[in-house]
């Protein structure tokens, strides 16, 4: 079982990307709270700050599993959590792991996920020893499909009707990208 102290802490020029502990509840739930950030998660908008102690347990309790990865995305000179970002569905047989994020709506628009999602990838390859990084979004969720493409990712097509969410059957976008075409980009730098 890894310990809170093994997390890996990442860094941008502008971010911390650390490990989510109790006392970021506030700032967790501050984005949580908010329909335009779950509008198209596969959550409803918290209403209690315990909420947002219960999705920071369990991304604990999936990383002291050894099953996956979620960092709060941290200003560097506050120390403040605007979002988060990292890998869940880890599958080790098979060399595979879902990246997802959200982000507080004031930093929307500013390159931060741009920023966040280079260090978090190559930790994929790296570390996690990853053939392939998928992501799943709603297929109108136009901003994550871009700043997905942005960084790499490729467009695999739409899984009708993939998922429950809120009452309703919903499609789901894929994208993804392998080790081979990271590889070939991290060349090309």
């Amino acid at each position: 079982m890894k310990t809170p102290a093994d997390f890996p802490v990442l860094h941008t020029d502008r971010f911390t990307l650390r490990k989510l502990e109790e006392r970021d509840a506030e700032a967790v739930f501050s984005y949580f709270s908010k329909d335009e950030v779950t509008r198209y998660y596969d959550l409803e908008s918290f209403t209690d700050l315990d909420q947002a102690l219960e999705i920071i347990s369990r991304w604990a309790e999936r990383f002291g599993k050894n099953e996956g990865y979620r960092w709060g995305i941290a200003e560097t000179a506050t120390d403040k959590i605007i979002g988060s970002c990292g890998y869940h569905n880890w599958d080790k047989e098979h060399y595979k792991a879902e990246i997802g994020f959200e982000l507080h709506p004031d930093y929307w628009r500013k390159g931060v996920m741009s920023e966040v999602l280079k260090p978090v990838i190559a930790f994929g390859y790296n570390e996690m020893n990853v053939n392939r990084i998928e992501a799943f979004y709603d297929p109108y969720n136009f901003a994550s499909k871009s700043c997905l493409e942005k960084a790499g990712f490729m467009f695999e097509g739409v899984l009708r009707q993939a998922a429950y969410e809120k009452g309703v059957f919903c499609d789901a976008a894929v994208c993804s990208m392998l080790r081979d075409e990271y590889m070939k980009k991290q060349s090309l730098l």
